[in-house]
């Protein structure tokens, strides 16, 4: 392989690689609401004209009867193509051209007794995978743009035949026709992007063509050949109707609502103070001032001593005989528990949540007891009251207490508050106490 070519071949390496890696991240939001609410396909039409040089010149002399003679290089010819691009953010994208046309290089002041004076290279095709780069996307002047600016790079692949002319206005008599190659070349290009509606834009830019060859004449010269185009074209934004274009997302547009529209500060300041009033209300609906697990709006019992037994409305339960309640001493009622369950319910959690900001703002340390009511195993009904016991821990380790401060303690069944012999004592025995 020849050192140019691999060259070449690092080039577009390093390319795709930038490429990909911008793939791989566009596979998260990269973009507000994420990508997939964004068109991101499109498809376009363009054509211009070849010119046998570059901004650093043409590449390289022909050579004449074995004499080294400078050629002129403003002869112009024709090329069209088309190009497909997927947008993966909204500055970058890869984009895939195929194109024909010609290119023309020329001996202006002819070369008496000269084998040829100019040639003709046509394209059968030449394709190229390109990333492009928007470099004009973000804008705190403007919501939305309507003109980008793009620079693109990549690799391709062409084939082309040249023909060879006597005279030098490549015409007439043909000196040889069958100068035929396959190349590989490096495409870079600038151009500038107008914006003509929702779905269709102006392209209009300017490519350097660097070849892997020096026989885009025909004959061997004494550089690589370069050539260049200037295009104007059509581009097509692709997909639903509802979805607006990747390639004009402008990524600041939300901080320039901010910034610049007051209509939506205002709606932004009515919507945090409805969220304000909800906040207050949902306060309003979780106060539990005697703490006994059920709200003050849904209390029919206000002001219950701490430690009492309560059922569903917030009123202390009347145990039958044999139930015998033993007396609790505890600052915080106990948290109780569905049957052959250690899944906190939800009465609990104001409880809890008392119980988290007393150990955050205080200090101290809290013991938690679990227990079980008869129901099972001795084996099982110790792992069941240690498991409630870790539910408990669990909530105030989440709700910010330190876990040092939390110890947890299972006696399953052997210390009941009440009597087994009833569902109404089974139910009060499956509990977990707080011991500060």
């Amino acid at each position: 392989m020849k050192y140019s070519t691999i060259k070449m071949a690092m080039v577009f390496m390093l390319i795709s690689v930038f490429g990909l890696t911008e793939v791989a991240k566009a596979q998260e939001p990269t973009v507000f609401g994420g990508r997939s609410q964004y068109r991101t396909w499109s498809i376009g039409v363009n054509g211009g004209i070849h010119l046998p040089t570059t901004v650093f010149g043409p590449g390289g002399t022909t050579l004449h009867n074995g004499i080294d003679d400078p050629w002129d290089y403003n002869k112009v010819r024709e090329f069209y193509g088309i190009q497909v691009r997927k947008q993966f953010s909204s500055w970058f994208g890869l984009q895939a051209d195929v194109s024909r046309g010609r290119v023309m290089g020329w001996n202006k002041d002819a070369v008496s007794g000269a084998d040829y004076n100019s040639a003709v290279a046509n394209m059968d095709y030449a394709a190229s995978l390109n990333g492009v780069f928007q470099l004009a996307t973000i804008d705190f002047l403007r919501r939305e743009n309507v003109v980008n600016f793009y620079a693109t790079a990549g690799l391709g692949y062409q084939e082309f035949v040249t023909t060879q002319y006597v005279n030098n206005d490549g015409s007439g008599s043909v000196y040889r026709d069958d100068l035929k190659d396959c190349e590989v070349f490096v495409p870079i290009g600038v151009g500038f992007k107008f914006k003509l509606s929702d779905r269709v834009a102006l392209n209009v830019g300017h490519t350097m063509f660097l070849m892997n060859s020096n026989e885009l004449y025909g004959e061997p010269t004494g550089r690589k050949n370069r050539y260049s185009n200037l295009y104007g074209g059509l581009e097509f934004s692709l997909g639903s109707s509802d979805k607006a274009d990747l390639t004009w997302h402008n990524p600041v547009a939300m901080l320039y609502d901010d910034l610049k529209d007051e209509s939506l500060r205002n709606e932004l300041e009515a919507l945090k103070q409805r969220v304000s009033a909800l906040e207050g209300t949902v306060d309003l609906l979780n106060r539990d001032e005697d703490g006994d697990g059920v709200s003050d709006r849904f209390d029919k019992c206000p002001g219950t001593p701490a430690g009492t037994v309560v059922d569903g409305s917030g009123c202390p339960i009347e145990f039958p005989e044999p139930v015998i309640v033993q007396e609790q001493s505890n600052e915080y009622a106990n948290i109780q528990f569905e049957f052959d369950s250690s899944v906190l319910k939800t009465e609990s959690y104001s409880i809890l949540d008392r119980l988290s900001t007393d150990l955050r703002n205080s200090g101290r340390s809290v013991t938690l007891e679990g227990h079980a009511s008869a129901e099972g195993s001795d084996t099982y009904n110790m792992q069941l009251s240690i498991d409630r016991a870790n539910s408990v821990k669990t909530y105030l380790v989440n709700s910010g207490v330190a876990a040092d401060k939390v110890i947890t303690q299972g006696y399953g069944e052997e210390r009941p508050i009440a009597s087994n012999a009833t569902e109404e004592g089974r139910v009060i025995n499956r509990r977990v106490e707080i011991k500060l």
